[in-house]
């Protein structure tokens, strides 16, 4: 074997310029949450939108899906029930039960205050 001396990359390979290099996922401006949890759903309201777990399943609405969101207490008034309007008008709903029964309440101000924070016009 001969010694030649190392071949050069071409043109176009190797690491990319720095204005293209992979940049590290930049963190969302923390803001206030909402969480409501059951033994079978839950309904998370956050910088991102809203989501709903019922049995396993997630469902995302990111906020500018969202024409609207609206709460009560079920029937009982032993649950939260929460509903989301899409854009397209289908609405959403996720139902969580709140035991003790003095845990709605709580869920009804916070609720109302991040809903206010993302969405101060409704």
């Amino acid at each position: 074997m001969t010694d030649q001396p190392p071949a050069s990359t071409p043109p176009g390979f190797g690491p990319p310029p720095p204005q293209y290099a992979p940049q590290a996922p930049q963190p969302s401006a923390p803001g206030p949450e909402f969480l409501a949890v059951d033994k079978h759903n839950s309904v998370v309201v956050d910088a991102s939108g809203v989501a709903f777990e019922m049995y396993d399943i997630t469902v995302d609405f990111p906020w500018a899906e969202i024409r609207s969101v609206h709460y009560k207490a079920s029937p009982n008034g032993k649950a939260l029930m929460v509903a989301v309007v899409h854009l397209d008008g289908r609405v959403y709903e996720c139902v969580v039960n709140a035991k003790p029964r003095e845990l709605l309440r709580g869920w009804f101000a916070q609720l109302a205050w991040v809903l206010g924070y993302y969405r101060p016009m409704g």
